[in-house]
């Protein structure tokens, strides 16, 4: 890879508004953002706004370009006469590592004298929310989400030009999209400002997509949920995001899975949660007791002397995740009654007289 003089001119961290420290998904959302709000579709006028975003993105969000990048803006070439003989200061101990790392050459493939971000380019990401209910994220299923995502123009073709015309080669570079400038020791190139490092100049416009060559469309996408899903849990699609430009591959579409709370079971993982209410005859006496599950009812026994929040276990009930079984969980919720018939409070009464001691004896009060 060669650097650019823009390199030096531009900051790219500030035109994404990001700090120099910004991680990668915070590369991502402000590219996206921005991105989004200077698209030619949504604000015509924009392109060239849209064009410097995408620029900054494309070194930005590759690392290795991001590196190099960083290493040539701290070598301060900037500030040293970029451009004038002898005006590099860069202070390094072995030339071999500056000439290995920042100026490279092209790789092979690349057509020599290419722009950085002329080539081939991944489409964008994209995020879409699916919401599901608690038995479909159980059991998973098969649906579709709506995304509105970039396509290739219906009416020029994805060519940008007005059907019938053709793009025509920049007379400034030569359709090679770069010029170079030679400073003896080292030979830098630039993207052509004239075709923006397209090689190619649309003379005639498409009237539908104003010589972006693509439209913003809705469409749908198949999705495939496994069981057991997360509520919040992010699930990728190889290949289903934007298109990718100058034949670059599709990015990947991303699916944040919400799930609906159900109004008895909860969740722990693979477990599944359900709080009983028990009476204290039950709980003190021990029974057994009939509870739902997500299939067929199952049948409990509470232990004698059970207390209020004690949980019970019922094997192989919960759901079913990466090959195994979970277990429904019973946390019992001891009722008392708020009223009481005559002969409820007789059997109460009898029962305070016939009990030993005090349970708060331990207190000393």
């Amino acid at each position: 890879m060669v650097a650019q003089r823009e390199w030096f001119e531009t900051d790219y961290y500030k035109v994404l508004g990001v700090p120099q420290d910004a991680d990668d998904k915070a590369l991502t959302r402000a590219y996206r953002k921005l991105a989004k709000q200077y698209h030619p579709d949504a604000n015509p006028g924009s392109e060239d706004r849209f064009k410097e975003i995408s620029a900054a993105y494309d070194v930005l969000g590759d690392p290795q370009k991001r590196k190099e990048y960083d290493e040539v803006r701290r070598s301060g070439a900037a500030g040293a006469g970029f451009g004038q003989p002898g005006g590099f200061n860069f202070k390094v101990d072995d030339l071999s590592d500056l000439f290995g790392g920042l100026f490279r050459q092209p790789q092979s493939g690349r057509r020599r004298g290419a722009a950085a971000g002329a080539g081939p380019q991944r489409g964008t990401d994209l995020e879409a929310e699916l919401h599901l209910s608690f038995e479909e994220a159980v059991e998973g299923a098969v649906t579709s989400v709506h995304v509105r995502t970039n396509v290739p123009c219906a009416t020029c073709g994805g060519s940008g030009s007005k059907p019938g015309t053709t793009p025509v080669s920049c007379p400034r570079c030569g359709g090679r999209g770069v010029l170079n400038d030679n400073q003896g020791l080292f030979s830098l190139s630039t993207p052509c400002p004239e075709c923006h490092g397209r090689g190619t100049k649309i003379t005639d416009p498409c009237p539908t997509c104003f010589g972006t060559g693509v439209q913003r469309r809705e469409r749908q996408v198949k999705v495939r949920i496994p069981a057991a899903v997360d509520d919040g849990q992010r699930i990728r699609i190889k290949g289903r995001g934007e298109p990718g430009a100058g034949g670059g591959p599709p990015g990947d579409l991303f699916v944040t899975v919400r799930v609906e709370p159900h109004p008895l079971f909860g969740r722990r993982g693979r477990d599944l949660t359900l709080s009983v209410p028990v009476t204290f005859p039950e709980a003190a006496l021990g029974a057994t007791i009939t509870v739902p599950s997500l299939g067929a009812p199952v049948s409990l026994k509470v232990p004698p002397g059970s207390k209020p929040g004690r949980t019970l276990r019922v094997r192989g009930r919960g759901l079913h995740q990466a090959g195994q079984r979970g277990d429904l969980l019973v946390t019992l919720d001891v009722v008392v009654p708020s009223e009481l018939s005559d002969a409820e409070r007789s059997a109460l009464e009898a029962l305070a007289k016939a009990s030993h001691g005090s349970p708060r004896a331990h207190l000393g009060v």
